[in-house]
């Protein structure tokens, strides 16, 4: 089984992707970190050369290829959501967690993170809350299951995770 977790930048998509295949006994993989092997840079540094556009393109190919792999975790970046094309890939061909933080959590997580170009800017809190607005809905199109990650422990969000794939109970359907 491809599990795919997406959610704001810092929600946790990383640290509890690696926990989640550890403790499953599958691969892991990040996506950003094979977008930036793919480049040869940092994404931010690619954002800032290229555009985010130019940047889109490359993350829709990776996850089209990752999408396809027969088993893992797959964390996704915060945007990959943004395309229909990445929506309908992972909704189709993984089980998709949807890592829900709230803008003011992540911005506690992330505040002084300085690798997260969308966030370098005077108000991240105020970006964090924009981000929200616009791609909660498309994470939870997306997603087969959402789990809130409030303060929850790595090691309790595994195990939430775990939980819900075994009963593969999808979250209901929001309006």
């Amino acid at each position: 089984m491809n599990i795919a977790l997406v959610g704001l930048p810092g929600s946790g998509k990383s640290t509890v992707g690696r926990q989640l295949a550890r403790r499953l006994q599958v691969p892991f993989t990040d996506s950003d970190h094979v977008i930036e092997q793919r480049i040869g840079c940092s994404i931010r540094e690619f954002f800032e050369r290229e555009g985010e556009a130019r940047f889109r393109d490359v993350e829709e190919s990776v996850l089209d290829e990752l999408t396809l792999q027969p088993h893992g975790v797959l964390a996704t970046g915060g945007g990959a959501t943004l395309r229909p094309a990445n929506r309908l890939h992972l909704k189709e061909r993984c089980q998709v967690i949807y890592l829900r933080s709230t803008p003011e959590e992540v911005f506690r997580r992330v505040r002084n993170d300085v690798n997260r170009p969308l966030l370098q800017v005077n108000d991240p809190l105020t970006r964090l809350r924009d981000l929200f607005g616009v791609r909660d809905p498309l994470y939870r199109e997306t997603a087969h299951f959402v789990i809130e990650t409030g303060r929850p422990s790595v090691a309790n969000l595994v195990n939430m995770i775990v939980m819900q794939l075994e009963l593969g109970t999808p979250h209901p359907p929001t309006e």
